[in-house]
């Protein structure tokens, strides 16, 4: 099950190879998504064909929450970290939100253009477009593709494929705004969680 986490939040890398960007739909997503404070909705994830369904939640900066409907599993982020909680074993493994896809989304200032998040290819069709993007400077590890509807712009999906080749798809579904979220929603609920790695200023 630990497994599983890499899989879905893998760390992404540097691309070597040259690709179109398109700056207008990088622009596009990066007022999008600085424009949201918090979302709510379902999702499916497929994995090593495996189908999964759950619940979704965000709220900027830096906290994420997804409910899984038929697995013990529950992954939050609470500002710092992002914690995998396998309610199966009564295990917690904790990973610096920094060092995932998701830590990207939630900044409290997202910038895909001169920080250290690098766009390294746009796609573009009738209906959605697509950033593929990592972290500067983490070569080898994998890389992220988040897909937009065009008109209006919102988050459509995510792919993560990690360093092993292993992608994993997220479609969300039925996503609105949301910012009510109780006291300690992004608090595991079966335990205390404490941020150890400090978090850094992209979520202050």
């Amino acid at each position: 099950m630990k497994k599983f986490i890499f899989i879905l939040f893998g760390v992404i890398f540097c691309l070597s190879a040259k690709a179109d960007v398109d700056s207008k739909l990088i622009s596009n997503a990066e007022k999008y998504l600085n424009s949201i404070t918090g979302l709510q909705g379902d999702f499916i994830q497929t994995a090593n064909g495996k189908t999964e369904k759950g619940s979704f939640s965000m709220l900027r900066p830096g906290r994420v929450r997804l409910d899984y409907k038929n697995a013990p599993i529950q992954l939050i982020a609470d500002g710092k970290d992002l914690y995998f909680y396998d309610k199966s074993l009564d295990q917690i493994t904790t990973v610096p939100l920094t060092s995932t896809p998701a830590g990207i989304l939630v900044r409290k200032k997202i910038d895909l253009k001169n920080a250290d998040i690098n766009v390294s290819e746009t796609t573009s069709n009738k209906d959605t477009f697509t950033l593929k993007m990592n972290l500067r400077d983490q070569e080898g590890l994998g890389y992220m593709s988040v897909v937009f509807d065009k008109n209006p712009v919102k988050l459509n999906s995510w792919s993560v494929v990690d360093a092993t080749s292993n992608k994993t798809d997220i479609v969300f579904k039925n996503l609105k705004t949301k910012t009510d979220f109780g006291k300690n929603y992004f608090q595991l609920s079966r335990h205390k969680t404490v941020s150890v790695s400090g978090g850094d200023d992209f979520y202050d």
